[in-house]
């Protein structure tokens, strides 16, 4: 087989890396027809330490040696030197006998290594299999490969793949090797076309494997493998090899760490070619002389230290892809319209910004518009006069904007929400610091519903009214919003809870309440209603005292809140109102339900009820127990009073307080028989009511005004501003009232304005 492998030559194969000089001055740099380029070098002072090369003058033509090692060729961009190596023989007769066994070795020193990504290990045979020993500094490596095949014809053709040759890998970083070869059947069998085994390791891609390999390498002695190199013996990579006297990368170069290689080699920049290691370094390759080569199309090339550079004549522009050309400039009606298309796309831009600026402004007004149409219906201008006609003579109510409370409650968070009822949400918010930064409870409608005339200004005298209202038992009325279709109220906040969250102990989360602070809240609660009937002008009738609508603040004052339901009573001889029945189901005046007669009692009766929870601790109404009279707290507190059963209804936990608590507990209960009294003539004041608690506190040691700020809970923040869904306003033209049920056809209405919740 004819040219079974192909030898490399030298690497330098331009004609201007030919004219560069590559061994040292005054020093050989040919050995025959082969380059000897530094740091390579023939002669004392011509090479670097242990690349040294001696030329052998006596063959024809004359030879490179490296040691005893023949030379072929050199790669400076790859840092490789191609050998040539003996090929391993293992040979029988016909009678099976060895006739010859050689087991070729190779050692290189560091920084030398057998290249692994250029070489391969290759067996050649039809009865052989064969190994590769060899060291990586300490380490030993083996590796090897089987070959077995009964005739020529039985051979793989151009391709060693194990049938008749075998091929492997070689590991990284080796610096020395052996070659050893065996046989399982002393070729008894194959001798006639194939009486030898054959091992080396070669050059990838240079030999070719066919059925005539095994009459060539025997004709063969030595194959081309390649070694690789790098300059400094341990591990030296650039950034600390740079900081050395040694370093050996000369100018227009670039030191690079080869990939599981010791040390460091030397390359050409980008632009530059020749030998990084000699003195001169680098130089830069002329793009513009190169023969037969023009960079700049349709242009003149100007060499550049590294590059070039391409002058265009007029008409022509360089190619801003790859910069090597000159490309003609397109007429001039094409730059034409494209500055025609770019001006009509920003005149497009600038009238969609003009009229989105104009559609922002439009919308701004109308909202402007409707604020002003929503004040005015919600009677704000009747307002404005009416707290103008002060002169700041009384503290009145505060008109705020929709603004105003947006920003107060972060435009109405989720996270500035504590409470929501059946007809509104109450959010917390911090008003600005024209407002003192004062913190406020904000009840805004869920249902957005016009009012009429008459209602705006029903609603504007009630807000004047109850906002001068300043009493340590009565949540005030801060002010309004009247910006929205349905007014938003604010209210000084009270986060402590209701009565009927600390009497229910509502999620587990509040202690139990002792008899006297029941009392004490029971005389708050009697002052604050005293206070509204007969102590305000015109009086206000609550209409829905309930437990839920007394909040407490945090020394456990009770404060009375929520005036949804409450009436100004006008100046008539009768002090009586005539009205649709509102109310919480439970709480309601019986007499006020059946004749629509609303008078101060109908409050005392609310009371009444409140009373009997708080000496009770059950609810007004209670949908668990078995009898139906039973369902209605005060039906059964009247009925045990009568009955002389009134330990039975009492909280257990108030008997066990200690002695003498059982005669003001009968005290309490008497009070709250009277005022559960159908006829409401009967029923005593709320006034005298006021006067008969605080006379039990004095008798209990108490004093009203006495806070308990040492008595502890869990603060919980709850809905306890927006009234309850309970209330209602009913329609009784054809209903009859039955007190021991206190049942009726009902009609569930909404009460007019946002005063309602």
């Amino acid at each position: 087989m004819v040219g079974v492998y192909v030898m490399l030559g030298s690497v330098i194969t331009t004609t201007v890396a030919q004219a560069l000089p590559q061994a040292l001055p005054g020093c050989p740099d040919k050995c025959g027809n082969l380059t000897i380029p530094y740091p390579f070098g023939i002669g004392v002072n011509c090479y670097m330490e242990g690349f040294d090369i001696t030329c052998n003058t006596s063959t024809e033509p004359p030879t490179a040696l490296w040691g005893d090692i023949n030379v072929t060729g050199f790669s400076l961009d790859e840092a490789e030197m191609q050998v040539l190596q003996y090929i391993a023989r293992d040979c029988y007769d016909k009678q099976g006998n060895n006739t010859y066994n050689n087991d070729p070795w190779l050692s290189v020193p560091p920084p030398f290594t057998i290249s692994d990504t250029k070489n391969k290990f290759f067996a050649v045979g039809c009865d052989t299999y064969a190994l590769f020993k060899g060291f990586r500094g300490e380490e030993r490596y083996i590796t090897g490969c089987l070959s077995l095949c009964d005739s020529p014809d039985s051979v793989d053709q151009d391709s060693c793949s194990g049938v008749g040759c075998c091929q492997t890998n070689i590991p990284v970083g080796m610096n020395n090797r052996t070659v050893e070869l065996g046989s399982y059947n002393n070729h008894l069998d194959i001798w006639d076309f194939n009486p030898c085994s054959y091992a080396f390791i070669g050059e990838e891609g240079k030999f070719k494997f066919s059925n005539k390999t095994f009459q060539e390498l025997d004709k063969l002695e030595k194959v081309p493998m390649v070694l690789n190199w790098a300059i400094g013996v341990e591990k030296d990579p650039c950034d600390e090899a740079q900081k050395r006297q040694d370093y050996v990368c000369k100018g227009n170069s670039t030191c690079v760490n080869p990939i599981n290689r010791s040390g460091y080699v030397c390359k050409c920049k980008e632009g530059y070619e020749g030998n990084p290691y000699h003195p001169n370094g680098c130089q830069d390759i002329d793009e513009c002389s190169l023969p037969n080569i023009n960079p700049c199309t349709n242009g003149t090339c100007s060499n550049l230290p590294g590059s070039h550079t391409c002058l265009c004549p007029t008409g022509y522009t360089i190619d801003s892809v790859n910069g090597t050309s000159c490309l003609k400039n397109p007429p001039r009606s094409n730059n034409n319209s494209l500055k025609i298309s770019v001006g009509v796309i920003a005149a497009f831009f600038v009238l969609l910004v003009v009229f989105f600026c104009l559609y922002c402004g439009m919308k701004r007004r109308q909202f402007k518009k409707q604020q002003e149409k929503f004040f005015k219906q919600n009677g704000g201008l009747f307002l404005r006069q009416q707290l103008a006609s002060y002169n700041g003579s009384v503290d009145a109510a505060t008109i705020f904007t929709e603004e105003e409370l947006k920003k107060a409650t972060n435009n109405y968070n989720e996270e500035s929400k504590i409470g929501e009822g059946g007809y509104g949400v109450v959010y917390s918010g911090n008003l600005s610091a024209d407002h003192h930064n004062k913190v406020v409870a904000i009840k805004k409608s869920k249902v957005s519903a016009p009012i009429t005339e008459t209602q705006s200004l029903e609603f504007v005298n009630e807000v004047i009214v109850l906002s001068q209202i300043h009493h340590k038992n009565v949540v005030r009325l801060l002010g309004c919003c009247l910006e929205t279709q349905t007014p938003i109220l604010v209210y000084e906040y009270i986060s402590h809870g209701t009565l009927h969250d600390h009497i229910h102990r509502k999620d587990n989360k509040y202690p139990r309440l002792p008899l006297d602070l029941r009392l004490k809240i029971a005389a708050d609660t009697a002052e604050a209603l005293s206070y509204l009937h007969h102590y305000t002008e015109p009086p206000i009738i609550h209409r829905d005292v309930k437990a839920m609508n007394i909040l407490l603040d945090q020394k456990y004052t009770a404060k009375v809140a929520d005036f949804g339901a409450s009436k100004l009573v006008p100046d008539q001889d009768e002090g009586q109102l005539s009205t649709l029945v509102q109310g919480t189901l439970g709480y309601l005046d019986p007499e006020y339900l059946q004749s629509q007669i609303l008078t101060e009692k109908s409050d005392v009766y609310s009371f009444g009820v409140v009373l009997v929870e708080l000496i009770t601790s059950q609810k007004a109404l209670s949908s668990n127990k078995k009898s139906e009279v039973d369902r209605n707290l005060a039906n059964a507190f009247v009925r045990a009073m009568k009955e002389s059963r009134l330990n039975e209804i009492l909280d257990a936990e108030i008997a066990k307080e200690g002695e003498g608590f059982e005669k003001v507990v009968e005290t309490v209960a008497d009070l709250a028989n009277r005022c559960l009294r159908l006829r409401g003539e009967e029923r005593p004041s709320m006034k005298e009511v006021a006067v008969e608690l605080g006379g039990l506190l004095k008798i209990m040691g108490k004093d009203s005004d006495e806070g308990k700020a040492d008595f502890k809970r869990s603060p919980q923040e709850t809905d306890h501003l927006l009234g309850s869904p309970a209330n209602f306003v009913v329609d009784i033209s054809s209903a009859e009232y039955d007190h021991s049920m206190q049942t009726q056809h009902i009609q569930m209405v909404k009460p007019y304005g946002v005063a309602d919740s």
